[in-house]
This record gives structure tokens, C-alpha cells and sequence, in this order.
């Protein structure tokens, strides 16, 4: 294919979806390049998922000086300066993007920087001066912030995550809206720092998106902790000055007015694909997501998409698996179709965290699906008690008739790391009795899994 084009891959965007993809293309034998405008890793890497990640690191070491203090030691933050944190943050980051220009290199595909366009099927414009060819192209350009009206992001007052996590002071006071998954890491980490902490969500409950009951376990923590929420609210941005906001906060006929330093505007993330080219090309979109088939294909034949782009759920470890499937299927194998969403794992990574998998109880209940649930309290975990983590708990949804796991609902301390074990077991055709057999270690968090596998009737 590459004697006919320059290329037989190119992917347009060098995040989780298109840094994977490409390495997946080059090592099944295919010349592949992929285009950058910005710095290689994406928003995950660089201003996402990875400093996000560090700073709420930083944020559960401050926190434990309250653990420290109940041992009688003295802790004096008199001398805290957060841009410590911000530079351990960005040394993460840069850490990692230059891994990803490693494994690129390793794997030889080229790094082309700058800003593409496609202008057919089989070509790209880059930066308005260079033609490249290729045989396929797999778009992969992410998304940004999503606005709210009437809230400018200006980086300054008025901050989007990316402005959030490029503060080298943090401000007093902060109104985030928004209270999903991003929303929820910003207030867990801005409160554990010191910052006065405001929530407004439109939604009846904050993290409308996860499993209600663990949604609660986050909201009992939040309002322990001091964070102020209001859900089922609308806000107005009511008046301004050069230090402060004047947020005027709605919900059933009341208003309240609150003063803030900073606003986050924390609403979601919508798809990068306006100035890309599909107009140019057989491309179809619903509110700015590209329609796509099997294998993540569109309409036109030589052209994929993958990752926040398409309308899946927007997880970097979703977008890369979707990259992968499409490379393989251009390189001649038969991968699977496309992702079954109901295995793919969700994080929060608040205090406490929230991992699950599968479809939530309420659709279970909506769709009459024949289930059983089983909950186990951390509380009732040794390890947890040892650590004084006892707060939440693990939610199992089952068949009944063969004890095969439907969905797994974790708020708790290392629900991330927890939840992997119960979605090996799904997709690894294991059942609830298969876990409950396996000996776990004495005392590991990771009981709660056998010993909730244990309530099976």
C-alpha cells in the first residue's frame, strides 16, 4: 500500500487514542505516521488524566497530617507552597510525553507536528504547505472543555480544567460547576488544600453519570469535609470585579449569591472536529460526534475515528482500545467488532473513590432484567479497619440463574485498583463462585471482593 501512498496509517492526534493506534499499525508491518499540533501524549498526558492524577496524590499525602496529628505529631504548613505540587504535576507530564515520543520512535512511526486537515479519503494537509497520502487515516483530535453560558473561560477568573491544573496558587475560594467525574477530582483536590469549595450542579445529585448509592458516599464525604453543594441548580454569573465573582446560585424559586475568587467550569468535554476537513469527505456527525460502524469505520471507507471524537464514553483507556481495533482491522485481522462499553472500567478518583463497570441498577430495574444485588460494607473488611478506611462499600449485581456477574459498583479507598479483579472474572467467563473460592490474602482490601462473592444465594 505505502509504493501507491506516503503512508499506509496516518492518524490525525497524538493522545491515548492516537499514540496507541499508531504504534498498534507500525508493529503489524503498516508505515504510519501520526500528526500533532500540540505536544505528544494529548489532554490525558498533559493536561488531564496524568497531572490530575499527581495532584490528588499530593492532595491524600496532605491530608494524612491530619492521621499524623492524632499520633501527637506536630505538623507546621505555615511553609506550604502548592507550586511545589503544580511542578511535581508537570514533571509527571513531561515525563511521559517524552515517553510517548520514546515509544513512537521505538516502534517507527513518524511524528509529524503540526495542524491537519483532511482533504480527501486518502489526503492531508499540514499546516496548509505539505500534501501527505495514506491509505487509511484514523482520526483522533479529542475534546476540550465544554462552555457554560454566560461563563467566558479566560484562564484567569474564569478557569476550564486545563486552567485549573496550570494554577501555581490556589485561590481561597472556588465555585466549580459541574459536579461529574472531573468536577469531583477538582473539589476533592482544591478542599484538601485548603480552598473554600462551592459545587453547582444542574442534576438532582453530584456525579449524576455513576451508581447512586456510591455518589452518596461521595457527597456525605464532601459535606464532611466542609465542600458546599447544590444540585438541581442553575447558575448566573450576577457581577465581577478584578479579585472576586458574584455567582447568583437558582434552584425551585430560590436564589443565593455567592462570592467567589475563581470559577471552574466543570460541564464535560465536547469532540475536537470542527477545522479538520470532514467536509471534505463522506463523514457524518451527530452534535459533533463522527458517526462510526464496526471496526470504528465511517461512512468513508478509508477513514476510522476513535476516542472522544466518536460518541463513546470519553475514558483514555476506552479511546486507545478503540484505536487499537481499528488499526488491527486495516492491517487484515479480525478484531472484535467494537468495545462492549459494558467492561470498561469507571474511576472518580475523589476521596472516596468510585470504580464500577456494567449498567447501572436503575436501567437494570428499567429494563426488567432478573437480578440480585449484593452490598458488603468496607467497614466489615479487617485491612480497612487496620487503615481506618471504612467508609463505603462494594455493590455486586448478578444472574441469578448462574451466578455470572452483570455489573460491580466499588466507593471506597483503592476502588480503582479493586474493581479489576471482578471485571477479570466477568470477561474471563468466571462467576461469583469462582471468587469466593479463590483465597485472598489476610488482611488485604481485596477481600471485600471474595467476601462479597460469598453472599451469592
Amino acid at each position: 500500500m505505502a509504493d501507491k501512498f506516503d503512508y499506509d496509517v496516518v492518524v490525525i492526534g497524538c493522545g491515548p487514542a492516537g499514540y496507541i493506534g499508531s504504534i498498534r499499525a507500525s508493529r503489524l508491518g503498516l508505515k504510519t505516521a501520526v500528526i500533532e499540533k500540540d505536544v505528544p501524549g494529548g489532554v490525558c498526558v498533559n493536561a488531564g488524566c496524568i497531572p490530575t492524577k499527581s495532584i490528588i496524590h499530593y492532595a491524600g499525602i496532605f491530608n494524612s497530617a491530619e492521621t499524623l496529628k492524632d499520633m501527637g505529631i506536630k505538623i507546621d504548613a505555615g511553609n506550604f507552597n502548592y507550586r511545589k505540587v503544580f511542578e511535581k504535576s508537570r514533571q509527571a507530564s513531561e515525563m511521559l510525553s517524552k515517553g510517548v515520543r520514546y515509544l513512537l520512535r521505538q516502534a517507527g512511526v513518524e511524528l509529524i507536528a503540526g495542524n491537519a486537515v483532511i482533504k480527501s479519503g486518502n489526503e492531508i494537509s499540514v499546516d496548509g504547505k505539505q500534501i501527505i497520502s495514506s491509505g487509511k487515516i484514523i482520526i483522533a483530535t479529542g475534546s476540550r472543555p465544554r462552555p457554560v453560558e454566560g461563563f467566558d473561560i479566560d484562564e484567569k477568573q474564569i478557569l476550564s480544567s486545563t486552567g485549573a491544573l496550570m494554577l501555581e496558587r490556589l485561590p481561597k475560594s472556588v465555585l466549580i460547576i459541574g459536579s461529574g467525574a472531573i468536577g469531583a477530582e477538582f473539589s476533592y483536590i482544591m478542599n484538601s488544600f485548603g480552598v473554600e469549595v462551592y459545587i453547582a450542579e444542574i442534576m438532582d445529585r453530584i456525579l449524576p453519570q455513576e451508581d447512586e448509592e456510591a455518589s452518596l458516599v461521595v457527597k456525605r464525604a464532601f459535606v464532611k469535609k466542609g465542600i458546599r453543594i447544590h444540585t438541581g441548580s442553575a447558575v448566573v454569573l450576577a457581577g465581577r470585579d478584578e479579585k472576586t465573582l458574584k455567582v447568583l446560585v437558582k434552584k425551585n424559586g430560590k436564589e443565593e449569591y455567592i462570592a467567589v475568587e475563581k470559577v471552574l467550569v466543570a460541564a464535560g468535554r465536547i469532540p475536537n472536529t470542527e477545522n479538520i476537513g470532514l467536509e471534505n469527505i463522506k463523514v457524518k456527525t451527530e452534535k459533533g460526534f463522527i458517526s462510526v460502524g464496526d471496526y470504528y469505520q465511517t461512512d468513508e471507507k478509508n477513514v476510522f475515528a476513535a476516542g472522544d471524537v466518536i460518541n463513546s464514553p470519553l475514558l483514555a483507556h476506552l479511546a486507545s482500545k478503540e484505536a487499537e481495533i481499528a488499526a488491527d482491522y486495516i492491517a487484515g485481522g479480525n478484531p472484535v467488532k467494537r468495545v462492549d462499553v459494558s467492561n470498561i472500567p469507571r474511576v472518580v478518583y475523589s476521596e472516596p473513590q468510585i470504580a464500577g463497570f456494567g449498567p447501572a441498577e436503575a436501567e437494570l430495574i428499567r429494563s426488567k432484567t432478573n437480578y440480585k444485588k449484593i452490598v458488603f460494607q468496607y467497614k466489615a473488611c479487617p485491612k480497612a479497619v487496620i487503615e481506618n478506611k471504612t467508609e463505603g462499600f462494594i455493590k455486586i449485581l448478578y444472574n441469578p440463574s448462574n451466578n455470572d456477574i452483570v455489573a460491580v459498583y466499588i466507593a471506597g479507598a483503592e476502588a480503582a485498583e479493586l474493581i479489576h479483579e471482578l471485571l477479570l472474572a466477568k470477561t474471563g467467563g468466571l462467576n461469583l463462585g469462582h471468587v469466593a473460592d479463590m483465597i485472598h490474602a489476610h488482611p488485604t482490601l481485596s477481600e471485600i471482593n471474595m467476601e462479597a462473592a460469598k453472599g451469592i444465594a
